[in-house]
């Protein structure tokens, strides 16, 4: 479904540790600005066009019912125009918002994926650049369908939930996560 101008993904940002900055006059980590195009600027992106469409800039744990609303909105919005969606999540409740999306977007043609950091992407041992970079690969690869892409692997909602202990998301096992 590429264009003949490349591929077109719509990243959506919506705050969350990736996007967290430190300001050095009180030491708090905030949710001031999105960081992608400066994590983009790392990657040599050719035949790539990205529209970057600013949603919420939140931690995820401040979210509401609203705000899922909203990324679904702008999902939506977005996906006529796009061979995949990007969502740049807080990871603390990224997997309620993956189950919003995979219940209320229906039948997909193109991938919907969701991706984060456990750690800031101005940290020296940041996975954002990492887990960014994995869901560009993954945006043309996957089937349509919601996924969270991570630390190496693209999960497929629904039942998908963060492991705190691992640092990273699992599969739960039930008969509601085909």
């Amino acid at each position: 479904m590429a264009s003949d101008s490349g591929f077109r993904i719509a990243i959506l940002t919506t705050g969350g540790t990736i996007d967290k900055t430190y300001d050095e006059t009180d030491g708090s980590l905030r949710n001031v600005r999105s960081v992608l195009d400066e994590l983009l600027a790392n990657l040599r992106l050719p035949e790539l066009q990205v529209t970057h469409v600013p949603v919420l800039s939140k931690d995820s744990l401040d979210m509401d019912a609203r705000d899922r609303s909203a990324i679904v909105a702008a999902v939506q919005s977005a996906l006529p125009n796009h061979d995949a969606v990007l969502v740049i999540h807080g990871t603390d409740t990224l997997s309620e918002t993956g189950e919003v999306l995979v219940s209320e977007l229906g039948e997909l043609t193109s991938p919907v994926l969701m991706t984060g950091a456990f750690r800031p992407f101005e940290f020296r041992d940041t996975d954002a650049l990492q887990n960014v970079t994995e869901s560009l690969i993954a945006a043309r690869l996957l089937q349509p369908g919601v996924y969270v892409v991570m630390h190496g692997r693209a999960l497929r909602f629904p039942g998908v939930r963060k492991d705190r202990a691992g640092g990273t998301f699992r599969r739960v096992h039930s008969s509601t996560s085909g």
